[in-house]
């Protein structure tokens, strides 16, 4: 089959980017791996770009497609050719760019070994003729997720959060994190949390699941940071405004089966940093984004929200045990795969939305 590829290439020693055009001849099996290589063998060996296992194993050749943070040997080339698309592959996201495709990975590390990802002994060693310490297949649920991760960095690529703030230790460092958080043989759990949950740590994603989309091997750090929250709670690590945030969340549901928005501020940032936001929030109900905080809005069916809550706690899942339920029940669900073309039309989050979180090009530029 005939394969067209954009590649956006970069010199560090120039700084010049230009996106180049690349058409190869190829097996219907290939991948975008298998199709850099065919460029890189016959049309243009200057290119770069990383590559060890081509077994999805390694992580080693992250990059992006059409925006979006891929694995390039799991990523099949068929229906892309045959949709007629030619792609644009471009350098991961949120970390500097070496050479043409290959980013440097310091950054990267650097937060990894910031969450210790190491088991800190919590147990005594077993006397000489005891059987080892076993770890229950129930315990290691927790983190079967979490202990999948390769490091390939897709899901820094695409983080919102990361972009905005360079210091947020990102989705892999905290789901590592939380891979030794819930490991049982770990006797560090409260001060992990404790350090996790400082600025830059588990309060400060914004939710926005790109990382959990873009993920190659299901690991769902959007989930694992989730945890890691719950866990905080859990033990009572709560100062963070996030965490009062979440907490109001829950009661506000209960109550009333809607945030109350007019009372978040007060409840997560206190009375004073409150009367200082009343000029904005006087701008806010000018124009009708303010609801009247009094009688409070209780909706139609609040009965289900509470009822909702009252079955949740009386499962006495707390903590990462709830979001583990959470993640057998979704686990039941058949996954719907979609041809190239189809996600295209499709996409997630609407017609015409595949996932395209970020793509590099000056003002102007014709990136598609």
């Amino acid at each position: 089959m005939q394969v067209g590829l954009k590649v956006w290439r970069f010199d560090t020693k120039t700084a010049e980017r230009a996106l180049k055009e690349y058409e190869v001849d190829a097996p219907e099996e290939a991948t975008l791996l298998d199709v850099l290589d065919l460029v890189k063998d016959k049309v243009d060996g200057s290119l770069a770009y990383r590559r060890s296992c081509r077994m999805m194993i390694c992580g080693s050749c992250g990059m992006r497609m059409d925006g979006a943070a891929v694995l390039a040997c799991k990523t099949r080339m068929y229906d892309v050719a045959q949709a007629g698309h030619v792609p644009v592959i471009s350098a991961m996201g949120n970390l500097p760019v070496v050479k043409d495709l290959v980013v440097d990975m310091q950054p990267f590390w650097d937060k990894i070994r910031a969450v210790k990802p190491w088991v800190e002994p919590g147990y005594e060693a077993p006397a000489p003729g005891d059987k080892e310490n076993v770890v229950s297949a129930e315990q290691m649920a927790t983190i079967h997720k979490e202990s999948l991760c390769i490091l390939c960095g897709c899901c820094v690529s695409e983080c919102n959060s990361m972009e905005a703030n360079p210091d947020f230790l990102g989705p892999a460092a905290l789901a590592k994190g939380m891979r030794f958080v819930g490991d049982a043989r770990d006797g560090q759990t409260v001060e992990r949390l404790e350090e996790l949950s400082e600025p830059n740590g588990v309060w400060d994603c914004t939710r926005c699941y790109f990382c959990q989309e873009r993920c190659p091997k299901g690991v769902d750090p959007r989930d694992a940071i989730a945890k890691l929250g719950a866990e905080a709670i859990r033990e009572g690590i709560d100062r963070d405004m996030g965490a009062k945030h979440a907490k109001w969340f829950v009661k506000s549901a209960k109550t009333t089966g809607w945030l109350r928005e007019t009372e978040l501020v007060p409840k997560t940032q206190g009375v004073v940093r409150t009367l200082k936001d009343v000029k904005f929030g006087m701008k806010l109900a000018k124009h009708g984004k303010v609801p009247p905080p009094f009688p409070p809005h209780v909706a139609k069916d609040v009965d289900e929200s509470r009822s909702l809550h009252d079955i949740v706690k009386k499962q006495d899942q707390r903590g990462a045990q709830g979001i583990v339920q959470g993640e057998r029940a979704l686990g039941r669900i058949e996954p719907h795969h979609d041809t190239y073309a189809a996600a295209a039309e499709r996409g997630p989050y609407g017609p015409g939305s595949f996932p395209k979180p970020y793509l590099p090009g000056e003002e102007g530029e014709e990136t598609t």
